[in-house]
């Protein structure tokens, strides 16, 4: 792959996943990430033990893989004097300075924008926050689930009608990642501005804001209708027979999505080898088959029924309207065509353990970005230290004394 953030260096004070995942997608794509963490205990990710159900205390710790990938790491206190000297040297030589810390903490610690354009006024200084830079909210914390599944709207559209309460996102660091990928570009687009322009610029990303932008058509709508998006009950409302989910015999789904459903409904009743229905009266034009859509839909249920997800799999493959077998996270890696583009790709531990991460989705040069493995904590600190502070090993012991580095 074409590592276009080559000789890019990104300097990162941020812990959990949704800003460490930006740069790590950046690290994918060739660039030098330098992540500070807390000089004793690390990322706090790296001491979740659990998420939901799931049990963390494997041989692997994924989570921070995925979300740290290809960095460096140097434990530092930078509530020191000498801690944060260390860090402004090494802003003095990046190009951009990463953090999820709200406006109280950068304060505190020294490391808001003014503070660290004082060492490099040439950074692109990048904040990734829970609910935006400014408002009555701006200094509180926030997580995923709230900033970008519940608040934007995410969670009440996809509750059920029948369910109880709206659901939870479908996997950790589901807006996380999302988000993640939204300050990437963001800083992608920062960097081709200031070397057109020569003007650093700062940069901006909610969790808010990226669930808001997720669900924009809908919210465009909303605006529009003054009604919220959300599900409906029942079958009676469907106006087109082919976008639908259908149970198949053994209790799996299979999506079809086929906004044209005139176009696509002679070929569907060859699948489900129903050819009497093409010249049906209730569905033999555009106007039939939306009136009597309910019928149709429920005609294709019991088909759908008849036969398993890997039958329905096998006659669908032929068929000319747009469709997905529903699958799960187990699934998805082993399908044929996440394989067939490089989706998932292998990686090892330190130790030579082996493990599989999903690749960036973005691929330049027409090959997969090829992930490498999150550093131990503070793997890279004596090395980036040397570089930063020449080969004085007495210097580097006193600091490690202080405990200002690790």
């Amino acid at each position: 792959m074409t590592e276009v953030m080559s000789g890019i260096r990104i300097l990162e004070v941020a812990e959990h996943t949704f800003v460490p995942a930006a740069s790590a997608v950046l690290a994918d794509w060739g660039a030098d990430v330098v992540k500070v963490e807390h000089v004793e205990r690390g990322d706090a990710m790296r001491g979740l033990a659990s998420t939901g159900v799931v049990n963390l205390s494997g041989v692997v710790h994924v989570l921070p893989e995925h979300s740290n990938r290809g960095k460096r790491s140097i434990g530092l206190d930078l509530g020191t004097d000498e801690g944060r000297a260390i860090l402004y040297r090494l802003a003095a030589v990046s190009d951009v300075f990463l953090t999820n810390k709200g406006p109280r903490v950068r304060q505190s610690l020294r490391i808001d924008v003014d503070d660290i354009r004082a060492h490099n006024p040439d950074i692109v200084y990048v904040r990734g926050s829970g609910w935006g830079a400014r408002g009555p909210d701006a200094d509180r914390g926030g997580y995923d689930i709230l900033g970008y599944w519940c608040r934007p709207g995410l969670a009440y559209a996809t509750k059920s009608p029948d369910a109880e309460r709206p659901p939870m996102q479908p996997g950790p660091a589901y807006g996380d990642s999302i988000g993640a990928m939204t300050i990437a570009g963001g800083i992608s687009a920062a960097l081709l501005h200031r070397e057109r322009t020569g003007e650093a610029v700062e940069v901006d990303v909610s969790l808010l804001a990226t669930g808001m932008w997720a669900m924009g058509a809908g919210i465009a709508l909303s605006l529009q209708t003054g009604v919220p998006c959300e599900q409906v009950a029942g079958t009676d409302l469907i106006r087109n027979p082919l976008t639908h989910q259908y149970r198949t015999s053994d209790d799996r789904w299979i999506m079809l999505c086929c906004l044209q459903g005139f176009e696509y409904w002679p070929d569907a009743c060859r699948v489900v080898e129903q050819p009497d229905l093409v010249d049906d009266p209730r569905f033999s034009s555009y106007e039939a088959l939306w009136e009597h859509a309910p019928e149709a839909v429920k005609i294709l249920q019991d088909e759908f029924a008849k036969h398993t997800f890997d039958e329905w799999r096998e006659r669908l493959s032929n068929f000319r309207g747009q469709w997905s077998p529903v699958l799960s996270s187990v699934e998805s890696p082993e399908d044929p065509q996440a394989l067939a583009n490089g989706y998932v790709q292998e990686v090892q531990t330190k130790d030579g353990v082996p493990f599989r991460l999903v690749a960036t989705p973005v691929q330049f040069g027409g090959e997969p970005s090829a992930p490498r493995r999150a550093p131990e904590f503070n793997e890279h600190g004596d090395a980036i230290l040397t570089e930063e502070l020449g080969p004085d090993w007495d210097s580097v012991i006193e600091l490690k004394v202080k405990g200002v580095v690790a």
